[in-house]
C-alpha cells in the first residue's frame, strides 16, 4: 500500500484510492458489479490475483464489505464510506471527458470493455417490452474472439453474448472498435460516422432510427460533447506521452 508519510487527509485518502487499478475497481462497484467475475469483466487487463489483493485492501479500510452469497460465491458491497466515493469518481470521469477526451492509442482500445459498458448502460426502459431486441455487433479490427458480440434485451434485462444466441438480429452494427468507442464516449457523432462510412447499421428504418435511443452513450458523453463545442478549447495532451 502507498504510504506518503503525511498526516494530511488528502495524502491519507490517496493512499487508499490511488493505487494502480483501485479507482477502476471502485468504478465497477459503483456501477453495480458485486461478484468477482463481473468486476473483472470491467477491468479485463487486471490480473485476478491483483484484483483479489485490491478487494482485500478495500475491505480492510472499510470501503467494501464481503458478503457470502449463494453456495461459495462471495459478493462485494460498498459501505457508506465506499458510496461516498461516487461523486469523487464521477467528478474524475467528467474532468477527463472535459479536458482529456478519448484520443486513444491502439492499445487502449478494448472491444470487450466497450461492450460491457454498453450492456450495463443500455436504456432498457426505452426498449420495447413487447419483443426481444437482438443487436449484433461486428468489429472489423478487433482481436480474434472479440469481433462478434450480441446484445440481447428481453423482458426488462440485458445480456451480452459472445456466441450467437440463435435469434434473428434486430439490427447489425458494423464498425471498427475505435469508431464505436468514439461514438460511445461522445467524441464522434453517429450520423457523421454513417456519412463517412465508418459505421454501418443494417435493419429496418424504424429500428435503425431507434438504435441510439436504445443504447444511449457513456455516462460522461454529454460532458465530452459539450467540451467539443467550446470554440478554441484545448485538451491536456496525455495520449502522446509515455
Amino acid at each position: 500500500m502507498i504510504d506518503y508519510g503525511q498526516f494530511c487527509t488528502v495524502a491519507r485518502g490517496a493512499e487508499v484510492l490511488c493505487e494502480r487499478w483501485t479507482p477502476l475497481v471502485v468504478r465497477e462497484l459503483l456501477c453495480g458489479s458485486t461478484r468477482f467475475n463481473d468486476i473483472r469483466r470491467g477491468v479485463p487487463r487486471m490480473s485476478g490475483s491483483l484484483l483479489t489483493q485490491r478487494l482485500r485492501k478495500l475491505e480492510e479500510v472499510g470501503v467494501i464489505k464481503r458478503v457470502q452469497g449463494e453456495g461459495s460465491t462471495a459478493q462485494y458491497h460498498l459501505t457508506a464510506a465506499g458510496e461516498e466515493l461516487r461523486p469523487i469518481v464521477m467528478a474524475l470521469g467528467h474532468w477527463g471527458a472535459r479536458w482529456i477526451g478519448s484520443r486513444l492509442k491502439r492499445d487502449q482500445l478494448d472491444a470487450g470493455f466497450l461492450m460491457w459498458d454498453v450492456r450495463r448502460f443500455v436504456r432498457i426502459d426505452e426498449c420495447p417490452r413487447a419483443r426481444c431486441i437482438v443487436i449484433h455487433f461486428r468489429f472489423t479490427d478487433a482481436a480474434e474472439g472479440e469481433r462478434r458480440w450480441w446484445l440481447v434485451v428481453d423482458q426488462g434485462s440485458a445480456d451480452l453474448c459472445r456466441d450467437n444466441p440463435g435469434d434473428e438480429p434486430t439490427l447489425i452494427v458494423e464498425s471498427t472498435v475505435r469508431t464505436l468507442t468514439e461514438i460511445w464516449t461522445g467524441d464522434l457523432d453517429a450520423e457523421a460516422a454513417l456519412r463517412e462510412r465508418r459505421l454501418r447499421v443494417i435493419g429496418t428504418e424504424s429500428d435503425t432510427r431507434d438504435l441510439w435511443r436504445w443504447l444511449g452513450r457513456s455516462v460522461f458523453a454529454d460532458t465530452r460533447v459539450a467540451a467539443r463545442s467550446v470554440p478554441g478549447a484545448r485538451l491536456v495532451n496525455l495520449a502522446s506521452k509515455g
